[in-house]
């Protein structure tokens, strides 16, 4: 039969990468992390108000601060509590700038970070300040009520492994014939 075509080559690849990335999107948790980029579309610059761009904010450990600013003339300092409220950048804690003009800041510890520039432009509102705080916890489930007419979470991995099979045997067919 010389019009039947074989079960190899690009259709069982497409097979199996079909059914690990559904296998993939069905066991990885998500990932909560933020990359924060400071000021929004206006960047690191003077006269914005980071204080108000911060404040309906919730940073978490493991969320990132993304700078994009001017490199010839402004830089990012990380500095203490004192230094960020006189705006002091002769001894900074950490200079995260990198002189692209694109730095970020890992927020990997839960405690206050205060980030000025230095050059006199924090005297011009260049300076942000953020508490970081671990994730909250997950919200706990409730009982399970046995009348329930919702599938409980053994009932839908019986659902989904079965599906992803399923639509991988289609998509299998389907590579097949055309």
């Amino acid at each position: 039969m010389e019009g039947v075509k074989g079960g190899t080559g690009f259709g069982s690849l497409a097979m199996v990468v079909l059914v690990l990335m559904c296998a993939e999107l069905v066991m990885v948790p998500g990932v909560s992390a933020t990359r924060w980029i400071v000021g929004t579309n206006m960047g690191w610059t003077t006269n914005v108000n980071y204080t108000i761009w911060a404040q309906d904010k919730h940073f978490y450990n493991g969320d990132w601060l993304y700078f994009v600013y001017d490199r010839n003339q402004m830089d990012v300092l990380e500095v203490n509590k004192t230094d960020y409220e006189t705006c002091n950048s002769d001894h900074p804690l950490h200079n995260w700038t990198t002189g692209a003009g694109r730095d970020v800041i890992p927020l990997n510890v839960t405690r206050n970070y205060y980030i000025i520039s230095g050059k006199g432009f924090c005297y011009g509102g260049m300076k942000l300040a953020v508490h970081v705080e671990n994730l909250p916890p997950p919200p706990t489930s409730s009982p399970l009520n046995e009348n329930s007419s919702s599938p409980s979470l053994t009932s839908r991995g019986k659902i989904v492994l079965p599906m992803v099979f399923a639509i991988g045997a289609v998509w299998d067919a389907f590579l097949r014939f055309c």
